[in-house]
């Protein structure tokens, strides 16, 4: 087995992990999403064969003058102070006894400790490594792979947010005019489009139809091309049916995408799942269950089947206890057998919450002396493995996943548009602030800066105007 998957991640193996008290912080355990924001600590699935490719080898983002990932104002309401026992001013340095303190103080393989979880507190600083054994930072990582590094407790963040002073029927007319005689005023619609949330967009697409009679995606469609025209579409979709049209698009036809199959599938909420099974049957006239099962088949089958229930539990609270005997189910599944156990990982990874599974993620490295991530790519290949892999990575941290997904698809020769469209569409409004702050912490570069690289025209103008500088 190659290198590549003996990757660590910042904080894990944990050896040893606190009890987190009162997580989620009081209200922030609500369902699907206050307007925003995801209910828990988010991340997205790798490109490729879930091998993940070597990232680049400069260090890590230690340098001096580098934007510490957590300096993004804090989401409203939030004190600014850290919590007692709130984040030690260098990782490193032993907190005071508070949540981020493990048991016996034992440090971490290496990496620096997840920020002290001041659940609750201030906007949780990131600590930029500095805390390599030695003082040295490495100039690459064991295997060559970017550390997938551990979800900070803050509330995510959109990039767009609605705008102040909305108008359906001005933006209608500006659009109006922007495709009127010849030539079309790309400038025009980039301002409008990237400056208003996608329920704006809804109602100036009605007051459009109202207006002149005509629809507006018709006329957009006439106008545009390429990138430009899927990018613009997909902003004017709805959440849900973006997400539907995306997974009947990717079963449709000679071939399936499966890596649009596990982006969606293994990390939406349970409330997103449901709605878009809905949606999926309103608008396409289709079962997406049997869609999928005639798609896929094998392992990879049951767990997108086990996924499309929207289902798992959501329940905030870790039990540790279960965490324990799940960590040894886990292994006597995989490493401890001959063979393996494909079920009991099923079972775990599609019912149990994300806080669960991050426990189990922690029991499982103080038992086996290795990580889950790890021994999911010994135990399992091709999609099914990365289906799985998605889980996990979406229990340590969603926007780092994400993060992980969008570098890929701009990485090496050309550009996977469609995957890199649809991570920022549909990321907008969610959590794309912090998929920025991970992407640079694990990359070394903004993401903009890669997507003005990789990109060109109207098409760059508008991405940049939604990621937002």
């Amino acid at each position: 087995m190659p290198q590549v998957y003996k990757m660590s991640y910042p904080g894990y193996p944990p050896t040893g992990y606190p009890p987190f008290p009162g997580y989620p912080p009081a209200g922030q355990e609500s369902s699907f999403p206050p307007p925003g924001q995801y209910p828990y600590p988010s991340g997205f699935p790798p490109m490729g064969g879930g091998a993940y490719s070597a990232a680049p080898s400069s260090g890590y983002p230690g340098a001096p003058g580098y934007p510490a990932p957590g300096g993004y104002p804090a989401p409203a309401g939030y004190p600014g102070a850290p919590q007692a026992g709130g984040a030690p001013p260098y990782p490193g340095v032993p907190p005071a006894q508070g949540f981020g303190v493990p048991p016996g103080g034992a440090g971490f393989s290496g990496y620096p400790q997840p920020p002290a979880q001041s659940y609750g507190g201030g906007p949780a600083q990131v600590p930029l490594p500095g805390g390599f054994p030695g003082g040295q930072v490495p100039s690459q990582y064991p295997g060559g792979q970017a550390p997938f590094p551990n979800q900070p407790a803050v509330m995510n963040q959109g990039t767009i947010r609605p705008a102040a002073n909305f108008d359906a029927m001005r933006d209608a007319e500006i659009l109006r005019k922007a495709m009127k005689g010849f030539g079309t005023d790309e400038q025009a619609i980039v301002d409008v489009v990237a400056n208003r949330s996608n329920d704006q967009r809804q109602k100036i697409k009605a007051a459009f139809k109202t207006m002149y009679g005509k629809d507006l995606i018709k006329d957009l469609k006439s106008e545009l091309s390429g990138n430009m025209e899927e990018l613009i579409l997909a902003l004017f979709m709805p959440p849900t049916y973006y997400d539907a049209w995306s997974l009947r698009n990717a079963m449709q036809g000679v071939g399936t995408q499966e890596r649009v199959l596990i982006e969606i599938l293994c990390t939406r909420t349970n409330q997103e799942i449901r709605e878009i099974v809905r949606c999926y049957q309103s608008e396409f006239g289709r079962d997406l269950e049997k869609d999928i099962r005639s798609d896929t088949s094998g392992h990879f089958e049951r767990l997108l089947v086990s996924m499309c229930q929207g289902n798992r539990d959501e329940n905030q609270s870790v039990n540790h206890q279960m965490a324990q005997e799940d960590a040894q189910r886990l292994y006597q599944a995989g490493e401890g057998r001959l063979g393996t156990d494909e079920s009991c990982f099923n079972m775990i990874l599609a019912t149990r919450s994300f806080p669960q599974l991050k426990a189990t993620m922690e029991a499982y490295s103080r038992m086996a002396n290795r990580d889950l991530l790890s021994s999911v790519g010994r135990e399992f290949s091709g999609y099914v493995e990365s289906g799985l892999k998605t889980i996990l990575q979406c229990a340590l941290n969603r926007p780092a996943f994400f993060a992980e997904r969008l570098y890929y698809s701009m990485k090496g020769a050309g550009t996977d548009d469609s995957t890199l469209v649809r991570i920022v569409v549909t990321r907008s409004e969610i959590d794309l602030v912090q998929i920025k702050q991970m992407f640079c912490q694990m990359y070394q570069k903004t993401l903009g800066t890669m997507i003005a690289s990789d990109t060109s025209g109207d098409y760059r103008r508008l991405l940049l105007a939604i990621v937002g500088q």
